[in-house]
């Protein structure tokens, strides 16, 4: 009777540990459920905050691009007075443009941060095409001839409709710009006022050392071959094609860069910096400085802090494999940057 009574309290015992333990997986399967239920919530609603981010950026992006291309528009045909002040109105509203389009970067897509540069490149090529079309800049030749024709009248001088000078007066819309072009070996400077709120031009340049004091309004750099170019902050894009072998320090809104090889740049960029059909660049943060940088950061409107400086963020649009580092572009190491600069 005891050995019965025995087995009864073990049997018991025994099956209420196993409700518990049943209970116990019932309630950590519960809870498990709540949390996935809880996350699936969270993801969906994060999804939805960055789907309504991103149309909010989409239908202002495109509704500000939208206005700038019919300030633009309005130019054809319009007096150089008012050709002047929408000029300006435009260059403000792609810079703003420029800054809206930093401030999103966080919660962009690839795919749309792509489609939105690719825009505002397009915009500010439109609006240099148009400025150089509506307010051409006199040659510095034909300044000079006119000084020398005060001077010294000739009497058989030809009519300036001559076919030699007609054709002389087709030059390309760059050389209209200031800066530098077909020239080796040599040192060349231009100073904060020579560059301020300019299009600078630096093409078929050989073994140069280019130094740019001030804030231009664009930078171009074309057919660069073994040089050294430092620039102080550009207000809106740097350009560069067909570099090769050279090292480039700038500051700048964004900086787009073409068939280029075996190029060093010291970079402060606010956007994301985009190669394409380039090999062998490597990037380090711009560390050139002279008297006036400050002077020349504030003048040009860039954010000199270091969390929007997105110097190593940089876009390959000849590399689109996911989480794959592309091999056209590196990080130069710490040891091997350059932090001083010869004069």
């Amino acid at each position: 009777m005891d050995a019965m009574a025995e087995d009864s309290n073990e049997s018991g015992f025994s099956g209420e540990s196993g409700a518990v333990k049943v209970q116990e997986r019932l309630e950590k399967r519960h809870q498990a459920r709540r949390e996935d239920v809880e996350r699936r919530r969270e993801a969906k609603e994060s999804q939805s905050v960055a789907e309504e981010k991103g149309q909010y950026f989409s239908n202002t992006f495109n509704s500000e691009k939208a206005s700038i291309e019919e300030l633009l528009s309005s130019c054809s045909g319009a007096d150089r007075a008012v050709v002047s002040q929408r000029l300006e109105e435009a260059t403000a509203k792609t810079l703003q443009l420029q800054k809206f389009l930093n401030d999103s970067v966080l919660f962009l897509t690839q795919y749309d941060l792509r489609k939105a540069q690719a825009a505002l490149h397009n915009l500010q090529t439109s609006l240099t095409e148009v400025r150089e079309e509506a307010l051409p800049k006199k040659k510095f030749a034909f300044r000079n001839r006119s000084k020398a024709s005060d001077k010294a009248p000739a009497p058989d001088a030809p009519d300036a409709a001559t076919p030699a000078e007609s054709d002389s007066t087709q030059v390309d819309a760059a050389s209209e710009q200031c800066g530098f072009s077909n020239m080796d070996s040599v040192s060349l400077m231009k100073t904060a006022e020579e560059i301020h709120k300019q299009d600078v031009l630096l093409t078929h340049l050989t073994n140069c050392k280019v130094r740019l004091f001030g804030s231009p309004s664009t930078l171009h750099l074309k057919h660069i071959d073994s040089c050294e170019i430092l620039c102080g902050p550009v207000s809106s894009s740097v350009f560069v094609d067909h570099c090769r072998n050279s090292t480039l320090a700038v500051p700048c809104q964004q900086l787009r860069t073409h068939n280029t090889t075996d190029t060093q740049v010291y970079l402060h960029v606010t956007s994301r910096a985009i190669i394409e059909d380039c090999r062998g660049v490597s990037i380090a943060p711009f560390s050139w400085s002279y008297p006036n940088l400050e002077e020349d950061f504030a003048v040009s409107g860039l954010d000199r802090d270091r969390d929007r400086n997105n110097w190593s963020q940089v876009d390959d649009f000849n590399w689109l494999a996911a989480g794959t580092p592309s091999p056209n572009w590196t990080v130069i190491p710490e040891a091997d940057r350059k932090t001083t600069w010869d004069p």
